[in-house]
């Protein structure tokens, strides 16, 4: 057969929904596909400001970053507000076009090689729409918890049962009727299901994302087979392909440690170090966040704290220059976590829930001490205390001077903790297991890309 009529190649164009952790989760499995299967293309599609955020990707020369509008207007060099949900609403009011314009830009520029295939962050539901116009297969990457993902798709439901006004006087009620969810409350449940703004743009995303998943040729979930077997019964005959596969699962180029983490915990004895980080996108009330330092230091416990620096106006005069003269710990903007939490050093982490950071500690094998915040965090460590047995939250959920300091003796001290730290080796063998050559994590990465590439690699 001549070159010319060669058919053209696979091209998977990852759509990503621009905003807090989600780029660089989809970007994860992006760059491990396109690793996997260097002949073919594949195209990444977000905002300017999202994709300045990402790492190269030295080891996929194949996968390209293609830019698409943030819905500002063209001479704008910065958002024109603070407000998140504000972005988020410009940004959606320029779907899809945005979405088809980079798809476009992303054939043309890969020498006309059209879109075989799109992959989307879940929230971005109007991708199945882009996708049935082009005539090709749309698979939806969720990035966040799988309990939250059943909750979504049990919204109608769930405000028939109990409105949509928070629920007043049932917040303690199980959820007990959903497959899946039955230690999961009221309370838990994400903004906009049964309480809080149901029409704001994130509540918006994620009850349309329940209306049109059915829709997916695949749905790809931030997890492995046996971590929670409730949910992967249900989510199974809830889509079209269940295929659970942490978005960490490709191997990592050398982490960047500008700030010194790594030499720092070398410094430390093992199973010595609590690592706090409350994720990119929130933190605690500043109250919270000086009661914390208080804790922290007065526990006398090692630390490494990823802390956004304007945030370090909110801690104790004094702190920074104490706890790094006595050698206790370290403040800094930011951090290499998946390196920090795979050091032998490393005994806990100190966070809020957030999915992405929940299954990097469970893959390094570090148990969890959590102050949820919002969205899916109440959901993750109501999983991980009563049914996974790997992490614990504050008394109250607020923390206090009093509570970070009980919760890190009990951490690495106590019965309580041991068991933990038991449960969180538990885990991590299964997760590597299920990663591992046979694994189920493994196999259905290679369905992926069967889905994805057309059995091409």
């Amino acid at each position: 057969m001549s070159s010319a009529a060669m058919p053209p190649p696979p091209h998977v164009a990852f759509i990503a929904f621009p905003f807090g952790s989600h780029p660089l989760s989809i970007f994860q499995i992006a760059r491990a596909v396109a690793a996997a299967a260097p002949s073919a293309v594949v195209s990444f599609l977000a905002t300017r400001r999202a994709l300045s955020s990402l790492p190269p990707a030295d080891d996929a020369p194949n996968l390209r970053y293609v830019p698409v509008s943030d819905g500002l207007p063209p001479d704008a060099s910065s958002p024109p507000t603070k407000d998140i949900l504000h972005q988020i609403a410009l940004f959606v009011s320029s779907t899809p076009g945005n979405l088809k314009q980079g798809i476009y830009a992303a054939a043309e520029a890969n020498g006309g090689v059209p879109v075989s295939c799109i992959a989307s962050d879940s929230f971005m539901w109007m991708s199945a729409d882009v996708a049935a116009e082009l005539g090709v297969p749309w698979i939806s990457l969720h990035a966040a918890s799988s309990s939250a993902f059943l909750a979504h798709l049990h919204t109608d439901l769930l405000r028939q049962k109990f409105g949509v006004d928070g629920a007043v006087g049932r917040e303690e009620e199980l959820l007990d009727f959903i497959p899946g969810l039955e230690v999961q409350r009221v309370r838990d449940l994400p903004e906009g299901i049964v309480a809080g703004s149901i029409d704001s743009p994130v509540s918006d995303l994620c009850y349309r994302m329940g209306q049109r998943i059915s829709k997916a040729t695949a749905v790809v979930f931030n997890t492995f087979e046996g971590l929670d077997s409730a949910i992967d019964a249900s989510l199974d005959s809830a889509v079209t392909r269940y295929l659970p596969i942490p978005f960490l699962f490709s191997s990592s180029s050398p982490a960047r440690d500008p700030n010194g983490c790594l030499p720092w915990l070398d410094r430390q004895a093992p199973t010595s170090v609590v690592y706090v980080s409350f994720g990119s996108i929130v933190t605690p009330p500043p109250a919270e966040l000086a009661v914390l330092a208080e804790g922290l230091e007065a526990s006398g416990v090692p630390f490494i704290w990823s802390l956004k620096e304007a945030a370090w106006e909110c801690l104790p005069p004094g702190f920074l220059a104490r706890t790094a003269a006595a050698g206790q710990g370290m403040v800094v903007g930011w951090a290499p976590q998946r390196a920090v939490l795979g050091h032998s050093a490393v005994c806990g982490f100190l966070m809020h829930a957030g999915w992405n950071s929940v299954i990097e500690a469970i893959a390094a094998g570090v148990p969890m001490v959590c102050r949820p915040i919002f969205a899916d965090h109440f959901m993750a460590l109501r999983s991980m205390a009563l049914e996974w047995g790997n992490g614990m939250g504050f008394e109250g959920e607020a923390m206090t001077k009093e509570g970070v300091v009980h919760a890190l003796d009990a951490l690495l001290r106590g019965e309580r903790g041991r068991k933990l730290k038991a449960r969180a080796k538990e885990l991590k063998d299964a997760a590597m297991a299920a990663a591992a050559p046979g694994g189920s994590s493994h196999s259905n990465f290679d369905t992926l890309l069967k889905l994805m590439l057309g059995n091409q690699k």
